[in-house]
């Protein structure tokens, strides 16, 4: 009576295997998100490891360092995975190599 009858309309049909909407999409940014992390984050620590173990390698007896506990002392030995360093007049530790931190520039000891 009052209500009219509802016709449904077609619609265009769907296209299968088009690939231009995924490189407008998902792809190109997880690509971007992974260029942007491997440049500010995994590169520059891969760089910080590689002069930490040409800085290790380096170590010689003389060497003024500092461990990672922030220990300073004097090289007096050197092994090859521990080191042994004198931190004051007949006072030597054996620590691993790994453990150095920094390695500092002659006197610095003295001049503390």
């Amino acid at each position: 009576m009052l209500i009219s009858t509802a016709f449904a309309q077609a619609t265009a049909p769907v296209k299968t295997g088009d690939m231009g909407s995924l490189l407008g999409g998902p792809i190109p940014i997880f690509a971007l998100m992974f260029a942007v992390m491997y440049f500010l984050m995994i590169r520059p620590q891969q760089k910080k490891a590689k002069e930490q173990r040409a800085m290790m390698d380096a170590l010689a007896k003389g060497d003024e360092v500092v461990t990672a506990g922030g220990i300073l002392g004097k090289v007096s030995k050197v092994n090859d995975t521990y080191v042994t360093i004198e931190i004051a007049a007949n006072t030597d530790i054996v620590v691993q190599k790994h453990a150095i931190s920094t390695l500092l520039p002659k006197g610095t000891i003295k001049s503390l």
